[in-house]
């Protein structure tokens, strides 16, 4: 176990060196930070005075093993914007976005689990069948999309005339179509927000619960087709394996065959996956952030390049890069302790 810690900790060290002199290496092609700070009417001669204070004007190296050092001592600099550790810029911004990837991954996993058991166990159903189609079309469909098609139809509201009005069935189905727009779609609402510690959450109240609904659905329906897709295809490869066959033959209970006998070794492979995609989706909260104004990381990373802030991005990247590395360690020391088989090692038991 210390050995595999080691291991992982050398790779996040590698990692985080890679992502920084990439971050570096790009800033060149985001535009002039300061031409983001100051106005128009600046002379050149105080936005030279400006880089040259910043270090704007030195070799690449000479910036990149400055902010290196500083960096090993827990200062990834200042942001150009807000004029303040670039560390606590993303603390503040960091809760919002963890607590909507919770939210989905929450959803996620209450929703496939069933759905992906019950099209596997009867792949020949209807609802199999509707679950499967389905799914197809949220793999296809973008998440900017589903963002703006549940605010339409949740917060906004639609009136729906796809059927006669003059025939009773049709105004019947007008009106059951229709919806009345009462769900928030922009912010966190930040009166309804609580602190506990120093944690802003939403989930301390109800009206706080309905501002994060719409994101963390639509952040779901990412992975959520895949999950179901996924978990349907390995149970009904597993319910195909003879020890399922011999737990049959021996008259176990459908019940305990699907549930404890082929539910988890279903999960091995889907644990894998969804480590990544857990991790993942710490990145594709740009897009849901940024349609419903949620106050996190993902909106914050948008705006610094806007705005050329390059200690913010890179203090960004270097954030998401540890965030995956713990998420894929957390994975292999949950894999190997559903698979005992499993060593962290690589090596067979």
């Amino acid at each position: 176990m210390i050995a595999f810690l080691i291991k992982r900790l050398m790779h996040a060290i590698l990692v985080m060196f890679v992502i920084s002199v990439l971050a570096f290496a790009i800033q060149d092609n985001l535009g002039d930070p300061v031409q983001q700070m100051v106005g128009q009417s600046v002379p050149e001669s105080e936005r030279e005075a400006i880089r040259e204070r910043l270090g704007l004007n030195d070799p690449f190296l000479v910036q990149y093993s400055r902010f290196a050092v500083n960096a090993l001592q827990g200062d990834f600099g200042n942001s150009y914007f807000y004029r303040e550790p670039a560390l606590e810029v993303i603390a503040r911004h960091l809760p919002a976005t963890l607590e909507l990837v919770f939210a989905a991954t929450l959803i996620i996993v209450l929703f496939s689990v069933p759905i992906g058991v019950y099209s596997a166990i009867k792949p020949k159903a209807v609802l199999s069948r509707f679950f499967m189609g389905i799914s197809i079309v949220g793999i296809s469909v973008p998440v900017f999309l589903t963002a703006i098609v549940l605010i339409q139809i949740f917060s906004i509201g639609m009136t729906v005339s796809f059927f006669p009005q003059d025939t009773g069935w049709g105004s019947w189905l007008n009106d059951l179509l229709s919806t009345e727009g009462n769900m928030p779609s922009f912010g966190r609402g930040y009166d309804l927000v609580h602190v506990v510690g120093y944690w802003d959450t939403n989930l301390a109240s109800w009206n706080g619960l309905k501002h994060l609904v719409l994101p963390a659905i639509s952040l779901a329906s990412i992975m959520l087709p895949l999950f179901i897709r996924l978990i349907r295809a390995e149970m009904m490869e597993v319910l195909q394996s003879d020890y399922v066959r011999y737990a049959r033959a021996k008259g176990i209970s459908m019940r305990r065959v699907y549930f404890i006998h082929a539910l988890k070794n279903t999960m091995l492979p889907v644990i894998t996956v969804g480590g990544v995609q857990i991790g993942t989706m710490v990145a594709y909260t740009i897009l849901t952030e940024t349609v419903f104004q949620w106050p996190g990381m993902g909106l914050m990373f948008l705006d610094a390049i806007n705005r050329a802030d390059i200690p913010l991005i890179v203090t960004y990247l270097m954030i998401v890069g540890v965030i995956f590395v713990v998420t894929n360690t957390i994975v292999d020391l949950v894999y190997g302790l559903v698979n005992p088989t499993v060593k962290l090692t690589g090596k067979p038991a």
